[in-house]
Formats: C-alpha cells, sequence, structure tokens
C-alpha cells in the first residue's frame, strides 16, 4: 500500500480576510529523471485529499496523482488552500452581490505575492503558465473560471467542477465575454443531470467557448447523467479531469452512456 505525506503548511493570514488558515500541498512520488512537475492550486483545501477535515467527505486527490504516476502519465503536485470557513462565499466570489463582498481577487493576489513564491522555494514545481492550473468545485469552479480568466500570466489552465455561474446574476458570462482567451488556455468543466440550473448554465458557458475556438484538446466538458452536487461525485470525476488538464486528453473513466436530461 503507498504511503502519502501531505504536507500542511501555515498557518498563514490573508489580507482583508479574517483568521487563519493552512495550506496541504501533495507531491507525486519521486522520480530522479524529472524536471519540475506541473502544479494545481485547488480551493477548498479542507476537501480536496482525506475525510477527515471536510465535513462532507474528501476528493482523495492524493490517490488520483499517485495513480497517474504508477501509470507514467504526467501527475501534478496539489496545493490545497484552506477555505476561510464562514468567509467562504466572500474570498470565492468575483463580484459584489446581495449574498458576498466580492472578494476573490484580493485571495488571488495572495496566492500570487505569498504563497506562489513560497511553493515555487520549496518544492519543484513548474512555473509557466501551462504548467499551473487553479482549480476547485462550486464556488471554487467559480473562482478558477475566473482566475484563468483574471490572471493568465500565472494560471493556464483551470478545472471548473460544477462551477456556481449562476452565483450574482450570472455576471461570470459577462466577465469572460469580455476578455480574450488566455494565451494558454486549457479548461475543463462538468456538472451532474440532478444539479439542477448548474448543468444549463455549464452547458451555456461550453457552446460560448467552442464559438470561440476551443476544441477538444483544450475543453473537455464533462456532463454527468448521474452527477449531484457533492464531494463524492466530484471525487469521481477528478482523476480523469487530472489527466486531461496537463495533457489534453481525457481520463480512461471518462464516459458518457446516455445523453444527459436536465432534472426537473
Amino acid at each position: 500500500m503507498a504511503t502519502h505525506v501531505i504536507y500542511k503548511l501555515g498557518p498563514f493570514t490573508v489580507p482583508e480576510f479574517d483568521g487563519e488558515r493552512h495550506v496541504r500541498v501533495y507531491l507525486p512520488t519521486e522520480r530522479p529523471e524529472a524536471g519540475p512537475l506541473p502544479v494545481l492550486y485547488a480551493f477548498d483545501g479542507q476537501n480536496i485529499f482525506h475525510n477527515g477535515p471536510s465535513y462532507c467527505g474528501g476528493w482523495y486527490l492524493h490517490h488520483a496523482v499517485h495513480d497517474l504516476t504508477e501509470a507514467g502519465k504526467e501527475a501534478p503536485v496539489i496545493v490545497g488552500i484552506d477555505h476561510g470557513g464562514a468567509q467562504r462565499v466572500h474570498e470565492l466570489s468575483p463580484f459584489e452581490s446581495e449574498e458576498s463582498r466580492g472578494q476573490a481577487d484580493h485571495l488571488l493576489r495572495w496566492i500570487a505575492d505569498e504563497l506562489m513564491p513560497r511553493i515555487n522555494k520549496e518544492f519543484r514545481v513548474r512555473r509557466d503558465p501551462a504548467g499551473t492550473a487553479i482549480g476547485g468545485s462550486s464556488m471554487g469552479g467559480l473562482a478558477a473560471l475566473h482566475a484563468h480568466f483574471t490572471r493568465p500570466d500565472l494560471f493556464g489552465a483551470a478545472l471548473c467542477m460544477s462551477p456556481s455561474l449562476w452565483f450574482a446574476d450570472g455576471r461570470i458570462f459577462e466577465h469572460v465575454a469580455a476578455r480574450p482567451s488566455p494565451p494558454t488556455s486549457r479548461i475543463y468543466i462538468d456538472a451532474g443531470a440532478h444539479e439542477g440550473q448548474m448543468l444549463t448554465d455549464a452547458e451555456r458557458l461550453v457552446q460560448h467557448l467552442r464559438e470561440r475556438g476551443y476544441t477538444d484538446t483544450d475543453l473537455l466538458w464533462c456532463p454527468d447523467p448521474y452527477g449531484q452536487h457533492s464531494e463524492q461525485h466530484w471525487r469521481k470525476r477528478a482523476p480523469s479531469a487530472l489527466e486531461f488538464l496537463f495533457s489534453g486528453v481525457p481520463g480512461p473513466d471518462y464516459a458518457q452512456p446516455e445523453p444527459v436530461q436536465t432534472a426537473a
């Protein structure tokens, strides 16, 4: 059985936010001949590894990374950024609304100015946009899409699982449409048939990106006919998502066995 070591850094303070948070880092199995590894910065760090820190179950991304490495495939370093509890809705929303102060750009600034330099110093990770992704689910998926189009100089790929595109009256659609496509861009998007409007909104986003010229090598759309809004379902889809982000090829576990119908 593989031994998985997850480094817990911090606690950190983030300007504009109350309290402290940790950052959790997992490295693929060392290969003497390997150069710097790609890296995924993931929101909601409490949820992406073990069940323990999460109130609703973990994604076990360390297992997915280990399996990719064992198969001889490109696997990223995972940097999980803990959310701030009650502050989460503020720190992951790019837009002010009745529900949020819209402070995602404050969090992105801290990632760029403080966290990434430390990760670059302590771990052998790539520093180019093509080797650096950002991702999350729900509000984290929304924040990741925003980060990719706002800071393409840093993040050349985005993992958007069940993104909350509806938030703040869907302003993310206007935001993305108003910005040029990042010079380096690979985007993974999914949603489940049992997530109501999220599936419809995700289909709208995918159509927009296709019209802008995104192809199957830089955009993977994974509608899940059985998908629900839960960590369990994101865990199931994560291995294929990771493989696509850093290779352009969907993982073998991705399949769409039947047309997806929006839940009533």
